[in-house]
């Protein structure tokens, strides 16, 4: 009989309680009306829950830190929790997170622990060979989520990838195990991404190519995320390889003429894009609330469709979150694959092929005849792509990356720049708050290095 997901949570909360009595706790059962997860579709389960897995908020502070909206005093002054404001103002890091933990680092590791308990769980299970696909699923899928909360952490609590340097630079405690009572010290930032590729890699081999459900990992989803880390880590060859890759499961793109303009949130979940979906969301996220910065907003001519399907009337409220709410969109998509293409070929000067990318990508956002952005200009066409993407991805969990990346060259360095009840709070390419603070707790806890700020 298939075991109820409540009782399976349950249970899985009691086994962690348990975890201090060593490695056999995955076998302890106190309690006959509990029930330990043991089979390929209790696992499964444990997955598909949205509140273990699929809520991920580990790029909630890097968005607000990113530059592409404002709000006004009176809510930076309502938003609910310190982190929030302190993002937003990228503020020293005495006095952070005020008395809380850090969102982005509990509830990532809460949820990399989730997926070790089930990489350990899997294991013991004894198969027969028509559950291989099955088992196998469950064991990529956890890899896969494991290593996209690796990378999101990497992108706010490590320094930008650098690899002259990542063997010596801090990289995340890579927790591997489902005891929490084993303290770990961080990793170099070499370590951190080997671990993140290793797990996507090893994920790809395993994964089915289209999934289910869009909130379940695929083989098209290891590999688009393989194709973000490797261009966080600037090894333009690879991240293109796999965003080819994945292009060549899935291409669709949403011809946005063809929406609603003017519904409350013109595109729908689960679209034709999405690869793999996830959402993330703080109070100071609420469209009523955050405002795109006019420059960007200008970024958008007339033709545009993504000037009125991804903001409301006044122009400056966000609609076009790909979780038809007010939600915002952290998962994977086919736009975000044409662009990451697009760069390593404009970095390869294979300039016809980067152009074409472009071309019908913007297609599908126009209105009327389009013209074909050409050029034989490596320069150019790279500067194309790269505001292509600003306007493109925007809150998306990816600007933030972007910037840390792209600082590093003058051509694309950004001061930012934000005033708050009279005070101006400025930060400037390559500053060291560009990397967030880990809490306070976390610190005494653990005993993990501070970074430095």
């Amino acid at each position: 009989m298939q075991i109820g997901l409540n009782r399976i949570l349950g249970s899985l909360l009691l086994l962690l309680i348990l975890q201090s009595c060593g490695k056999e706790w995955l076998e302890a059962k106190p309690d006959k009306s509990l029930v330990v997860p043991e089979t390929i579709k209790d696992y499964q389960s444990l997955l598909d829950n949205a509140g273990l897995f699929n809520a991920v908020q580990a790029c909630g502070l890097g968005e607000m830190g990113a530059g592409d909206f404002y709000v006004t005093d009176a809510n930076w002054q309502n938003v609910s929790t310190a982190q929030e404001r302190s993002a937003y103002t990228w503020a020293p890091t005495s006095g952070f997170y005020g008395d809380d933990i850090s969102l982005d680092w509990g509830n990532a590791y809460k949820r990399v622990l989730n997926a070790n308990v089930v990489l350990t769980g899997i294991e013991k299970i004894k198969i027969l060979e028509y559950e291989q696909q099955d088992w196998n699923n469950v064991k990529g899928s956890a890899l896969f989520f494991r290593a996209f909360d690796f990378f999101n952490l990497a992108q706010e609590y490590c320094v930008a990838y650098n690899s002259t340097s990542a063997n010596v630079d801090l990289g995340l405690p890579l927790r591997l195990d489902y005891d929490v009572n084993i303290k770990l010290k961080r990793s170099s930032l070499q370590q951190t991404y080997d671990r993140i590729v290793a797990d996507l890699e090893a994920a790809a081999g395993l994964l089915g190519t289209k999934p289910l459900f869009k909130t379940r990992p695929s083989k098209e989803a290891a590999y688009a995320l393989l194709a973000r880390t490797y261009l966080s880590m600037e090894n333009y060859e690879r991240a293109g390889h796999y965003a080819n890759l994945a292009l060549q499961i899935q291409a669709e793109l949403v011809d946005y003429s063809k929406l609603n303009a003017n519904a409350s949130f013109p595109i729908a979940r689960f679209n034709a894009e999405v690869i793999f979906h996830s959402t993330f969301y703080y109070g100071i996220f609420n469209p009523s609330r955050m405002n795109v910065v006019p420059e960007l907003f200008n970024e958008y001519v007339a033709a545009d469709c993504r000037k009125t399907v991804f903001f409301g009337p006044t122009g400056l409220n966000f609609k076009g979150s790909y979780n038809g709410d007010r939600s915002l969109f952290g998962g994977l998509a086919t736009n975000e694959m044409y662009l990451i293409r697009a760069e390593a070929n404009a970095r390869a000067n294979i300039l016809t092929a980067a152009l074409t990318d472009l071309n019908t990508l913007r297609r599908n956002r126009w209105k009327g005849i389009y013209t074909d952005l050409n050029s034989t200009d490596q320069s150019v066409v790279l500067d194309y792509v790269v505001k292509e993407r600003r306007r493109e991805l925007l809150f998306r969990g990816v600007r933030w990356s972007d910037l840390r990346r792209l600082n590093k060259y003058s051509k694309f360095a950004v001061t930012l720049s934000r005033t708050i009840n009279g005070t101006t709070y400025t930060l400037q390419p390559n500053d060291k708050r560009y990397v967030f603070p880990i809490d306070e707790e976390e610190i005494h806890l653990s005993g993990s290095e501070q970074n430095e700020r």
